[in-house]
């Protein structure tokens, strides 16, 4: 080989889109998307969420609507997440089976619960009136223990309301283990847990905190993992798959690719990304200056996430990524 006229020529497989292709290593699918959802208590329009654009609070009939929609482009699931109109301490509203997220959790099983998997968050941020993600102490530190409990009765009230995946995102100590254990107990061998297993205290979330009315003041640095840390994800997931989760999360997406592909390696059941409202608020904003190509780099941090391990992804642009996919 001259040093002018190289043997090895990788450029070969590059050469047409037909050939990029033919031997490209990694790929999106419809079914490999799922799709977050709000749903507002007390609405009878959608309200659209100002730093999330394209997104909103549902009311139950624009939500069914959404959710035909994502079913009918053959997306995987669809995560939900509740807005209630009241909040107290320990987040009654999370366990009352007339809470909204309950009310809706019945309402898309009826709809579209035979075309992709309604799913449910269970945590307690969004309906306690501190916004923490679980039960205060006196000195008002979030109390693992007590907030478990909490938990266990969410996990029965959302199973009951016919949720088929429980996405358990409260990074509370033992919250798999202590979830499994009340399904069990009542013969619920059949729901699907998630475990939030490596979820970082990120400003990405910051959008987030509009679109489910936030009451948070501080922050979740207590519970939440620290960004500096990589090993600690694993060591969370290892825990998770010994308490019995059925499928790991990490979240967020965009800067935990190192983690979600160590958390790949090691897992011997799915692993999922969550693409978080921080990291679709950029793009669209960005997109909307014409700073960016929106399509590409949508794809782009998607193939991304899928290349890291994820064998599924949360996102926000679901429902119109399977469009262009189909």
């Amino acid at each position: 080989m001259s040093e002018l006229h190289p043997v090895i020529r990788p450029r070969r497989l590059r050469q047409s889109p037909a050939l990029r292709r033919l031997t490209a290593e990694t790929r999106l699918h419809p079914a490999e998307l799922i799709l977050p959802m709000f749903v507002r208590e007390g609405t009878s329009e959608p309200v659209p969420i100002g730093s999330m654009p394209g997104v909103q609070q549902h009311s139950i009939d624009s939500l069914k609507r959404a959710a035909v929609e994502a079913a009918e482009a053959g997306v995987g699931g669809v995560m939900l997440f509740g807005v209630p109109e009241t909040r107290d301490a320990v987040g009654s509203a999370a366990t009352d089976p007339e809470g909204i997220l309950n009310v809706a959790t019945r309402a898309l099983v009826a709809e579209v619960g035979d075309a992709l998997v309604v799913q449910t968050d269970l945590c307690l941020d969004e309906f306690t009136d501190h916004g923490h993600c679980g039960v205060l102490d006196d000195a008002g530190h979030v109390d693992n223990d007590a907030t478990l409990e909490r938990y266990r009765d969410m996990a029965l009230a959302q199973a009951e309301a016919g949720s088929q995946l429980l996405g358990l995102s409260g990074m509370m100590d033992g919250q798999v283990g202590a979830v499994r254990e009340a399904l069990d107990a009542v013969g619920r061998h059949d729901v699907v847990l998630l475990a939030y297993a490596a979820k970082y205290a990120s400003a990405f979330y910051g959008p987030f905190r509009e679109a489910v009315d936030s009451q948070l003041s501080g922050d979740r640095r207590a519970y939440q993992q620290d960004p500096a840390n990589r090993r600690e994800g694993l060591r969370e997931a290892r825990l998770d798959l010994d308490e019995g989760a059925d499928i790991l999360m990490v979240k967020p997406a965009l800067s935990y690719l190192d983690v979600l592909s160590d958390v790949a390696s090691i897992s011997d059941v799915p692993v999922w990304a969550y693409q978080v409202s921080g990291e679709y608020a950029m793009v669209e904003a960005a997109a909307a200056h014409g700073w960016i190509d929106r399509r590409r780099i949508v794809e782009e941090t998607l193939i991304g996430a899928r290349r890291a391990g994820a064998d599924a992804i949360m996102t926000y642009w679901a429902t119109e990524v399977a469009g262009w996919l189909r």
